[in-house]
């Protein structure tokens, strides 16, 4: 069985090599860039076929990622050297939280029942932060099963304002007063 590279390990090293060129956001930016490029399926399977040389793959990489800083092409040429293009993505993910904890910002998840208007993402997007002192990056999700309400998933804490939420903590609560009086 193959070892699979930790994005993680990637992800440190070139967020150290960006400190000290003083470029950390315009590396982030690039990866993002590198992620998209490598979250195309069809370009990812591409990378990964057996049958193409690894020179054409290079070639390919160098034509898709122009624009992109030479250092952050030399390690997604590494990656793809390596056949290690599935750490690509982990690399994106883990560079990204040390850019997030290094400009002392915080990613949250919202999901609703029904589309945000601007407004409300606004005003959710002030409450979170407010409540969490750090701004706050809003990505947002619709799930029309919480019925109603919002659901705000920040870090590994979970905060579950949804009305599915509240019919299940009635519906149990109702089973325990239930079993109780028996």
């Amino acid at each position: 069985m193959a070892k699979r590279l930790s994005g993680k390990r990637y992800a440190q090293a070139i967020f150290d090599l960006a400190q000290e060129n003083n470029q950390v956001e315009e590396w982030g930016e690039d990866l993002a860039v590198v992620a998209e490029v490598f979250g195309d399926a069809g370009f990812t399977a591409l990378m990964k076929h057996a049958d193409m040389p690894a020179a054409d793959k290079l070639a390919a990489t160098a034509s898709v990622l122009a624009g992109v800083n030479p250092l952050v092409r030399n390690l997604v040429d590494l990656l793809v050297t390596k056949n290690s293009v599935d750490a690509i993505l982990d690399v994106h993910a883990g560079y990204t939280a040390l850019l997030d904890r290094h400009l002392g910002r915080q990613r949250v998840e919202i999901t609703t029942a029904v589309p945000l208007e601007s407004a409300e993402e606004t005003r959710i997007q002030k409450f979170v932060s407010n409540l969490i002192n750090q701004e706050v990056v809003l990505t947002t999700q619709v799930d029309e099963s919480i019925l109603g309400g919002l659901v705000i998933q920040i870090g590994d804490r979970l905060l579950d304002g949804s009305t599915q939420a509240r019919l299940d903590g009635l519906r149990n609560r109702m089973h325990t007063e239930i079993a109780a009086s028996r």
